[in-house]
């Protein structure tokens, strides 16, 4: 073929091509221009909003964490936005992944994202946990999102965690009763999850037999961490599946002789007048109500120790007052202002409550209560948004935590801490979590187990 072919067409072919090219310049313009269904854009402040609106808006935009922020390779939520513990970017969490799930969950039923993406999305994160770092089925606390492999939480915590886990395992299980169409892709997604779910060795956890279940195991370390998990905290829910297991449950035994066995299991008391059933003085962080109630339908659930909605109102209403009274004069405080949590602080993390006040308001606190206490959260959101807003509202919706007496706003967000938010919120104005999660014929039949009594429990 001669150098100079292109030069010897005749000039109405030459014409045509130059024509179909610049179309198909324009089409790939045009294309590239139109709206990505699945797109999710950060927003500012946005005035004059209903509350339903306002719902909306702090959902939508929290999920961007999960969604916009996810690992790359494997998907998984990452631990923070901010770089930490010197692990650099690929550091992912377990528990604050099966939060995500659960939120990308709501991303669809609320229109923000497609089914097909967020049904691809979690296969390819369930095809990487797959190949992931476990032990005896069961996942660390923290992945490389890049390889799969364990990055120790501790010197010793370099092996299974239990609880984190179990966090993921209730995001699984609540996607895998969402996504039940009779396609390939929701098809694959099922039958991965089902393997890993099978594939728990609960009763592994119970060290050689003892009725209670230990937190962790490592392949170097053993049980060195040796930290038996005992009531009332946030790790109800670990108990719940493993009882619920398919090929390797615990024993009732293991309930009620370890979980429910402790000096701090059963309360009573009175905390500004308001009775406690279950825990720590004042309740401790508000997160013992939100981590196993994200699928847990605290609404009538009770056994023979509490009824859940009881204790988990009354710890939420013990740290509203707390706030409210403001007994050590924290600038901020109020009934617009309230809600004290795990989070980061102006000196690192701590676990905040009425007993362990640093005066730092983590907004994750009060939104997540939402199903609990809906109008001092409404309160709470409203005052967090229009009157802090130009100071904790980010792409990822509220930073961690702020301290108004030491004028120190965090730039940080974690995955345990922006999950709760977005399924909470949505536990509260639809159910839709925990219509999912208690519908697992497998958590049913644990439940019954465990002596629990709920409305789910078929007759």
């Amino acid at each position: 073929m001669p150098t100079n072919y292109r030069f010897s067409l005749p000039a109405k072919v030459l014409m045509l091509l130059l024509i179909s090219s610049t179309s198909l310049v324009y089409a790939q313009k045009k294309k590239q221009a139109m709206p990505d269904p699945d797109k999710i854009e950060a927003r500012g402040v946005l005035q004059g909003l209903s509350d339903e609106q306002l719902l909306d808006e702090v959902q939508r935009q929290t999920f961007r964490y999960f969604w916009d922020f996810a690992h790359p390779v494997s998907g998984l939520a990452r631990e923070r936005s901010n770089e930490a513990y010197g692990y650099g970017n690929e550091v992912v969490t377990t528990g604050g992944t099966g939060f995500g799930i659960m939120a990308t969950i709501v991303a669809v039923h609320r229109g923000w994202i497609t089914r097909d993406s967020a049904s691809r999305f979690l296969l390819k994160m369930v095809r990487f946990l797959s190949k992931a770092d476990s032990y005896h089925g069961v996942f660390p606390h923290w992945l490389n999102g890049t390889t799969g492999k364990t990055i120790p939480f501790s010197r010793k915590d370099d092996g299974a965690d239990l609880v984190e886990s179990s966090y993921l395992f209730q995001g699984l299980l609540t996607a895998r009763q969402y996504f039940n169409q009779n396609n390939p892709v929701e098809q694959e997604l099922r039958n991965r999850i089902n393997w890993l779910w099978s594939d728990i060795e609960w009763d592994w956890f119970t060290r050689d037999g003892r009725e209670v279940l230990y937190w962790h195991w490592s392949p170097n370390n053993g049980w060195a961490m040796n930290f038996a998990v005992r009531g009332f905290n946030e790790c109800l829910i670990m108990y719940v599946l493993a009882a619920s297991g398919e090929r390797h449950p615990v024993s009732a035994s293991v309930y009620h002789n370890g979980w429910a066995q402790s000096s701090f299991f059963k309360n009573g008391r009175e905390f500004y007048g308001i009775k406690l059933p279950l825990g720590f003085d004042y309740g401790g962080p508000l997160f013992f109500s939100h981590y196993s109630f994200l699928g847990l339908n605290p609404k009538g659930l009770k056994d023979r120790y509490a009824d859940y909605w009881e204790q988990n109102r009354n710890h939420t209403l013990i740290n509203h007052a707390h706030c409210v009274q403001n007994p050590n004069h924290f600038k901020g405080y109020g009934e617009e202002c309230w809600g004290l949590t795990a989070s980061d602080n102006h000196e690192g993390y701590n676990a905040h409550a009425p007993d362990n006040d640093l005066g730092v308001i983590s907004p994750t606190a009060a939104l997540s209560a939402f199903p609990y206490t809906p109008e001092y959260s409404m309160k709470a959101l409203r005052h967090f948004y229009y009157g802090l807003g130009n100071k904790i509202w980010s792409e990822y919706g509220f930073v961690d935590a702020f301290n108004e007496s030491k004028d120190w706003y965090a730039k940080s967000h974690l995955a345990i801490d922006q999950g709760p938010i977005i399924v909470m919120i949505e536990n509260h104005r639809s159910g839709l979590l925990w219509d999912l999660f208690m519908s697992c014929p497998e958590i049913q039949k644990g439940l019954a187990k465990l002596d629990f009594s709920t409305p789910y429990l078929k007759k």
